[in-house]
């Protein structure tokens, strides 16, 4: 009777524990918005739509209209109420003006933190979550997500180029300050092979933060019949009709696993917030379309022709798609935060300097001077703003310690570490 007794109460329990999800998408969004065809908003639309993801994020992002084109547009239907990072031009290069960007479901997510890792060719953008929900005060749970575009093309040269931005990506993983954080690193790593140094450096043992691949598919994925299911390039086998040069795009057919979302290994040991088995994916190939057009007859499954149509024209390669669940219970409004004015761009705990990023269209006329305090509340340094939209901060010679900086007419306080 008492092993009844308690099997019972196992059952009532099992059945009363509730998951909350958070459906996540990585895209290459192609040279958004100006590549053909035109109106490529509506086709995101239609397969955000279907998909639903909770954080959103992207590559090849041309523009901040562009970012506005996405949240405003494609992403109205959403059941949420959805918002943006901070849009923030390419740091690594004059000439590349591609840049990456999250949207994220405000209901379900806080965007705290966003900061910029430069590389060779382009930034690596890391953006600090916190989870809204009913616990997130006494037991808040951290999301770290980083986007990357790597260096594309094969050879030597170029697989040193991505393992170089990889370490940048290595080297911030050292630096992370929000406790216990799950970390996601998303995007267009351009990798051909498993055995590549840049892969090989992401899942390494040795990082600060151990990283894993969901669907641990390791081989040589180019043009492989084994990993035609992980394919997310290219959509197109021909790209005729879509304009000429790089703005065309790539053809070839679906050959390639170019989109990652790597995750930490605590996604699959923490018992508040986990990867949901199988849910990664890459959107809209249903594993059998090997060198042909995503949308070819030959294609057909689960996913449908009408997505694999959107996915055919809205960009050369499919999104990677994959679901979390956690405990908590999020609220049921979302908590609206105003922009912040200023950020860190760097590390906020560093020897030699600190990029601050700068919030114009909301800072007053009175804001003429950022000023460096520290805990004693003596003024270290004054630094004016002068309409930049980004300033860098040498603090090389200041002593060791913490350090707090406010602007002239706001209320607003940055705190940073000097190592």
């Amino acid at each position: 009777m008492k092993n009844l007794l308690l099997a019972l109460l196992l059952l009532v329990s099992w059945y009363g524990f509730s998951q909350e999800t958070i459906n996540t998408m990585f895209y290459n969004v192609f040279r958004f918005p100006s590549s053909p065809p035109a109106n490529r908003e509506i086709l995101l639309r239609e397969i955000l739509d279907e998909y639903q993801p909770d954080l959103f994020m992207i590559c090849e992002l041309e523009t901040e209209s562009g970012a506005d084109l996405i949240l405003n547009t494609s992403l109205a239907n959403q059941p949420d109420v959805f918002e943006r990072a901070i849009f923030y031009s390419n740091t690594s290069s004059s000439t590349d003006f591609l840049q990456n960007m999250v949207f994220y479901n405000t209901r379900k997510l806080i965007l705290e933190m966003q900061q910029i890792h430069p590389t060779a060719y382009r930034d690596i953008n890391q953006y600090t979550f916190r989870l809204n929900t009913d616990e997130s005060e006494t037991e808040p749970i951290y999301i770290e997500v980083f986007v990357a575009h790597l260096k594309s093309s094969t050879g030597t040269i170029n697989q040193q180029a991505r393992l170089a931005m990889v370490e940048v990506f290595t080297d911030a993983l050292e630096n992370i300050i929000t406790p216990d954080a799950h970390v996601l690193f998303a995007g267009d790593f351009n990798f051909y092979t498993a055995s590549e140094p840049g892969y090989q450096k992401i899942v390494s043992t040795d990082n600060a933060v151990l990283m894993v691949d969901p669907i641990a598919s390791s081989g040589s994925w180019h043009d492989g019949n084994n990993f035609k299911h992980t394919h997310t390039q290219s959509t197109r086998l021909s790209n005729s009709g879509f304009g000429s040069g790089a703005g065309a795009g790539a053809s070839g057919g679906m050959d390639d696993r170019f989109d990652f979302i790597m995750m930490s290994e605590n996604f699959n040991t923490s018992t508040d917030l986990y990867y949901v088995n199988g849910t990664y994916q890459a959107y809209g190939n249903n594993g059998n379309c090997l060198n042909k057009s995503i949308n070819n007859e030959d294609c057909s499954g689960d996913f449908s022709l009408e997505l694999r149509d959107n996915l055919y024209w809205m960009s050369d390669h499919t999104p990677v798609v994959m679901q979390f669940e956690t405990t908590q219970t999020f609220l049921s409004n979302p908590v609206f935060e105003k922009p912040p004015l200023i950020w860190f761009n760097s590390p906020n705990h560093t020897e030699h300097y600190i990029e601050l990023g700068l919030n114009s269209q909301e800072i007053n006329s009175e804001a003429k001077n950022l000023y460096i305090y520290n805990l004693l509340g003596q003024k270290m340094q004054t630094v004016p703003i002068d309409n930049n939209q980004n300033i860098r901060i040498d603090i090389s010679s200041f002593s060791n310690g913490l350090y707090l900086i406010r602007m002239d007419g706001h209320t607003e306080i940055l705190k940073f570490l000097k190592k």
